[in-house]
């Protein structure tokens, strides 16, 4: 699906002169998407380059297929022209001799991804029982009332909130809310973190929260850490716990799915949208989850699982086609799979495909916005598409061609602000008014 914010300016932006930056790549499709059969062109401009001769590697769905030299040009010339005739997630990197490696990547006939993984005859079974352990164990919630920016108060508050859940470890997120808001008038919206601990977007932040809740007409606002740990405390707690308890979470069990790490994080989701469907403020109709990376996976389970769940912002996704690897391709973060050699299939295929976004997205008719890098390894393009393509609710796909895991810097991070970050934003503003 290409996006009309998309603009040929794309193109003109890739290939300005750029002092800083010797090499600019730019594809001929500014969607990064083709169909099957139609050539794709890759350019490069080149600057004050010297005697460089260019190694052109090219990636299909993440394994090298073409290595070739190219000998030193400057100014724009023709990197790489091919059609592929079959679904394939490219990358074409050019690294000059001693030189930094430049990337651009595109996608063909992106609707044929398919996830690795068939969908267990009993994967809502398992759900739903864990659902029902759930649900038996009385919520208990407790409450610390924290201290707002100052452009927010008197008409807003936030709260630490722990909520208890099955184990290994509580909820734990702050809350927000307007004051003066009325009973069922405001939407919901979930922020989900990004992987990792002790990193500053591991940790709910108040400002964060309060922003949430004051956009659009106000929201209930929640800020979830996943690992049910402490929030406000200092850098050795949380570097305690990386290098602890934490370290390398997301390989922890992943031969058992009654333990397997996932499931917890899981669990707390579901416990916070509970709790968060009890404040009589909930308009009982938006719930719209928001994550990036190991957040945006959450936000998919969360659909999936949670038929309450009405919209989700997914910025490159982790948790989705977790057995890609089955079929040839890279799985999505945490690439379980490819980290567990020591794991027979068997063992990792009885407890994998519970926890898979690209399964999970089936049993949900929440709508979707996404963002995805087509450069990205971490969370590659194959296997987002691979579970966009089972959801049901309406999508909005943005492909970027330039953009790895991480949000764009340098030269291209102001073009990256207006036409993928701005309408994400506006996206959100809109569903909550």
């Amino acid at each position: 699906m290409r996006h009309p914010l998309f603009l040929l300016t794309f193109v003109l932006t890739c290939l300005q002169p750029v002092a800083a930056q010797r090499y600019r790549l730019a594809i001929d499709h500014e969607s990064g998407i083709y169909a099957k059969g139609e050539t794709a062109t890759v350019r490069c401009h080149a600057t004050d380059t010297g005697a460089d001769s260019l190694l052109v590697r090219v990636h299909y769905n993440d394994k090298v297929g073409r290595e070739f030299r190219l000998p030193p040009m400057e100014g724009d010339f023709t990197v790489l022209t091919q059609a592929l005739d079959s679904t394939c997630a490219v990358k074409v990197e050019v690294t000059p001799q001693g030189g930094r490696t430049e990337a651009i990547g595109y996608v063909v006939a992106p609707e044929g991804f398919r996830a690795g993984y068939d969908e267990p005859a009993d994967l809502m079974a398992y759900w739903d029982n864990q659902k029902r352990q759930l649900k038996a164990l009385p919520m208990q919630v407790k409450t610390t009332a924290l201290q707002v920016p100052e452009q927010y108060a008197g008409r807003y508050i936030c709260q630490d909130v722990e909520i208890n859940c099955l184990g290994p470890a509580p909820v734990r997120a702050y809350m927000a809310k307007p004051v003066k808001a009325k009973k069922r008038s405001l939407p919901i919206i979930i922020l989900c973190r990004a992987a990792g601990v002790s990193g500053n977007w591991c940790r709910c932040q108040v400002g964060e929260c309060v922003r949430n809740a004051a956009m659009a007409n106000g929201a209930l606002s929640l800020d979830i850490n996943a690992h049910g740990m402490l929030n406000g405390q200092d850098d050795d707690y949380y570097r305690m716990l990386e290098n602890g308890l934490l370290r390398n979470y997301f390989d922890h069990n992943a031969a058992d799915r009654e333990t397997y790490y996932f499931r917890g994080m899981y669990l707390r989701l579901l416990r916070a949208i509970e709790f968060m469907t009890r404040q009589p403020e909930w308009d009982g109709k938006r719930i719209i989850v928001i994550g990036e990376s190991q957040g945006g996976g959450q936000a998919v389970a969360a659909a999936g699982l949670d038929n309450r769940v009405s919209a989700v912002v997914l910025n490159v996704p982790a948790l989705q086609d977790l057995g890609g690897a089955r079929v040839g391709r890279r799985s999505g973060w945490p690439q379980p799979i490819e980290g567990h050699p020591q794991l027979s299939d068997a063992m990792l295929d009885a407890t994998l495909p519970y926890f898979d976004g690209a399964l999970l997205i089936r049993h949900s008719r929440a709508e979707i916005y996404c963002e995805m890098g087509l450069i990205d390894t971490t969370c590659p393009p194959s296997s987002i598409w691979a579970s966009l393509n089972g959801a049901k609710g309406k999508k909005t796909i943005n492909c970027v061609p330039f953009r790895t895991h991480a949000w764009p810097s340098g030269d291209i991070a102001p073009y990256w602000r207006e036409h993928y970050l701005h309408p994400r934003e506006a996206f959100i503003e809109d569903y909550l008014k």
